[in-house]
């Protein structure tokens, strides 16, 4: 998979979330690279956001486009951040390299008023043939790695996440998916997405908050 074909893949995820996010809102993105989201979301939406990443040439990156980041270690949790200070707190395509995602996502709702997690779907229809007639780890677009050199260290499928989001008492509030090509919230697509979505992204709340 070549560089301009996942610049696509992530074009089409800060497409998605732009249109989520409401004018105004103050945003926290977590892993948030070289700030193109936020940057994004600040000159469409008008949001107040402030970015964490570990990679100090993201950092930088960031820095030159005028956005506050911080470096930091998602591993460590948010300690820094007040419960609700943000609107929403953005983890996308960051859940499955985190050491402790269950960690990660509660820090999410206790900063956040919502959550909104976009990961690839282990559980792609293309995937589990792969895996079945090959018997090799397979790839995708959104799972473009070999085995020995992939960031990702929690591979999951969107049953899984929905599943640990109900034993946690998470609401999902919003779900879209990323199948043939675009991406779909209808829901007459959810009953498939497990088996033919590459990617899914959810806006998530903890229950206890919505009173």
């Amino acid at each position: 998979m070549t560089d301009q074909q996942i610049e696509q893949l992530i074009r089409t995820d800060r497409d998605l979330i732009t249109e989520i996010v409401p004018e105004d809102s103050h945003v926290l993105d977590l892993g948030c690279g070289d700030g193109s989201l936020l940057a994004r979301l600040s000159e469409k939406k008008g949001v107040m956001g402030c970015g964490i990443d570990i990679d100090e040439d993201n950092l930088i990156k960031c820095v030159e486009r005028g956005l506050s980041v911080s470096q930091d270690d998602l591993d460590d949790g948010l300690g820094d951040f007040l419960d609700f200070s943000y609107d929403y707190v953005i983890l996308n395509q960051t859940l499955q390299v985190i050491n402790k995602p269950d960690k990660i996502i509660k820090e999410m709702l206790r900063v956040g008023r919502f959550g909104i997690v976009g990961f690839p779907n282990f559980g792609h229809w293309f995937l589990r043939m792969t895996l079945l007639f090959r018997g090799k780890m397979p790839r995708s677009k959104a799972l473009p790695f070999e085995w020995y050199n992939t960031p990702n260290i929690h591979q999951l499928t969107i049953r899984d996440f929905k599943d640990y989001c109900l034993s946690e008492n998470i609401s999902i509030n919003h779900e879209e998916y990323f199948i043939a090509g675009k991406w779909r919230n209808s829901s007459l697509w959810h009953p498939y997405a497990n088996m033919l979505a590459l990617k899914g992204m959810f806006v998530i709340k903890g229950r206890e908050e919505e009173k």
